[in-house]
């Protein structure tokens, strides 16, 4: 590199393979920013852990060659007042994967975050935020172990997109004037104006991600966090593309909560992954009282900023909370905390957001033995009441160490007697309650499933959440009485009725035989299932709101209607008792 940027000698560049998979070699270059305010403490205290932990797990023969890349504050200082150069931005595509500590964004109307404009300019779309408990950390839950989910935040797209129009100015009037007198939207005078845009590629590219990690680490759902209950455009498009993308493109790894429930009887096939989706406000509440029914997470920018903060805080703070932005090549792992000017140069912030992202970025490079090292490690310490300032307020008789003391502790443990059998045995352990828990879940789904789906927040918004999927179907030319006894055979109450010549559907329902064979005395025998079926069907697509729904049925005066694809062809059946079931329990569709 030319400029303020110096390779190391004897290292070389991490490289993507054909196939997209990282070729590392033993003495990869990988790149770190210092960062603003604490990053300079922090950073420092984890270079240490991290080189100690690679040379004890490999005895010397792997080695990370640290390549100083610049960001923010000392960027602004060495490349004129530009807090991300250009330098910075194609050193990191080039090296492929490095760490960064806190930013902070510049003062002044104009500037972008720092963390939005990397996120942005590197088209690092996926922010991986893995949220869980480590043993001997203070936490507000009772079951903090319970904890353990991976949040996938859209990282691109979103009101983080930044097309926003201040109030009083001529853009800001423009807009609202088209608004107003082009699409006929209702607002109050002067308001700032926003953009929210959410796409099928961005949303699809992420939750595609979220998909393969789940299947990859023999997880046992991905969630679809959402408001399209009231965004129904933008973020219910989320969640309508997410069940697509499930559907086209791991047809053979997953399956819907409504299917787990209506075709699997509450029990989960081995190996597939429960594709579900929850409403953004009550995943908060989940998380809090349920947190173990939840694996992988997948949502957009704004919901995941909070969610992952949030999630975060009942396993003990941001502070200690890991963080990646990954596209499909390039990695940028981070602290996911501020900068905290308040404690700049004082040796005194905890180091684990950032040393737990090292954790993270050494799994990423297939460094496994060297991430265990230090994860073992750091739970052997705070076991130990080895802590820094802000756990040490927590916990009764802790040893309060500084954050280079907390740093020689953890290397302490790496170079000792440190015992990483212990840790896998406790590992399986977790592992263990955790499958008795998914065990727990599927025996209350099979013996209760309404109660079940109340308590665990699934709350019907569509028609596909409440259809009676793979409906029975009979050819034109069968006797009422046949399609009569498979009617009481299977405890349904109407068959839809193959097209003939005529190309279209129909539906006989027992209302129809009771009408048009019983009071006109026709012998069912004689009579063929097109006589007397409804033609054409009355169908609604199934993203339909359960809302619009009951307005068809109720206008078109039926008790039923068919679920249709995009082809038209009927894949389910959804009555008026079913929508009454579900205002009873869950209220009004909103």
């Amino acid at each position: 590199m030319s400029g303020h940027i110096k390779y190391p000698e004897g290292g070389q560049k991490i490289t993507v393979g054909a196939d997209g998979k990282l070729q590392v070699p033993d003495n990869p270059i990988l790149g770190f920013v210092e960062g603003d305010g604490i990053g300079p403490d922090i950073t420092r205290a984890c270079l240490r852990i991290w080189d100690a932990a690679v040379a004890k797990a490999y005895g010397g023969k792997r080695k990370i060659h640290w390549c100083e890349l610049y960001m923010g504050e000392k960027a602004a200082g060495l490349y004129n007042g530009d807090y991300f150069p250009e330098e910075t931005k194609e050193a990191m595509k080039d090296l492929v994967v490095s760490i960064k500590g806190p930013l902070t964004t510049p003062v002044g109307g104009g500037f972008r975050s720092l963390n939005v404009a990397l996120r942005q300019d590197l088209d690092l779309y996926a922010c991986v935020r893995p949220v869980r408990h480590y043993p001997g950390v203070p936490s507000p839950l009772k079951k903090p172990e319970d904890v353990d989910v991976v949040i996938f935040r859209e990282n691109t797209e979103d009101v983080y997109a930044g097309i926003e129009y201040q109030s009083g100015t001529e853009e800001n009037k423009k807009l609202a004037r088209f608004l107003r007198e082009e699409m006929g939207a209702d607002f109050f005078e002067d308001a700032g104006l926003g953009v929210k845009p959410i796409s099928p590629f961005g949303s699809k590219r992420l939750i595609r991600k979220a998909i393969q990690y789940a299947i990859d680490n023999n997880r046992e759902s991905v969630t679809l966090v959402h408001k399209g209950n009231i965004m129904k455009f933008t973020e219910g498009a989320f969640r309508t593309w997410g069940y697509e993308l499930a559907r086209e493109e791991f047809p053979d790894q997953t399956i819907t909560e409504e299917e787990l429930y209506s075709t699997y009887g509450g029990k989960r096939p081995e190996g597939k992954v429960v594709i579900k989706d929850r409403i953004a406000d009550i995943i908060f509440q989940l998380m809090l009282l349920r947190p173990n029914e939840f694996d992988v997470l997948a949502t957009m920018n704004l919901n995941g900023d909070y969610l992952s903060d949030a999630v975060a805080a009942e396993v003990g703070g941001v502070g200690i909370a890991p963080g990646a932005n990954i596209s499909d090549t390039v990695a940028v792992f981070e602290a996911t905390h501020g900068t905290a000017p308040k404690y700049a140069n004082q040796d005194k912030v905890n180091p684990g957001s950032l040393l737990f992202s090292g954790v993270m970025m050494l799994e990423h490079i297939g460094w496994k033995e060297a991430a265990e090292l230090i994860t073992v490690a750091y739970g052997e310490v705070v076991s130990k009441k080895i802590v820094t300032y802000d756990f040490a307020r927590q916990i009764d008789d802790a040893n309060e160490v500084s954050t280079s003391g907390f740093a020689n502790a953890v290397i302490d443990q790496i170079n000792g007697d440190l015992d990483v059998a212990k840790y896998r045995r406790q590992d399986q352990q977790r592992q263990a309650a955790l499958e008795q828990d998914r065990k727990e879940r599927e025996r209350r789904r099979v013996l209760a499933p309404l109660e079940e789906m109340i308590a665990s927040g699934r709350i019907p918004h569509l028609v596909r959440d409440l259809m009676n999927p793979k409906p029975v179907s009979v050819p034109g030319d069968t006797t009422v009485e046949d399609a009569m006894h498979l009617m009481r055979d299977k405890g349904i109450s109407s068959v839809f009725v193959q097209p003939g010549s005529d190309g279209q559907w129909g539906i006989m329902t027992q209302r129809d035989v009771l009408a048009r064979i019983v009071q006109p005395s026709r012998r069912p025998n004689t009579v063929k299932v097109s006589e007397v079926c409804t033609k054409p069907l009355i169908t609604v697509p199934e993203d339909m709101t359960l809302h619009d729904c009951a307005a068809k049925m109720a206008s078109s005066n039926i008790r039923r209607v068919a679920v249709v694809d995009a082809n038209g062809e009927p894949i389910g059946i959804i009555s008026d008792t079913d929508i009454f079931a579900s205002v009873e329990h869950f209220g009004l569709p909103e």
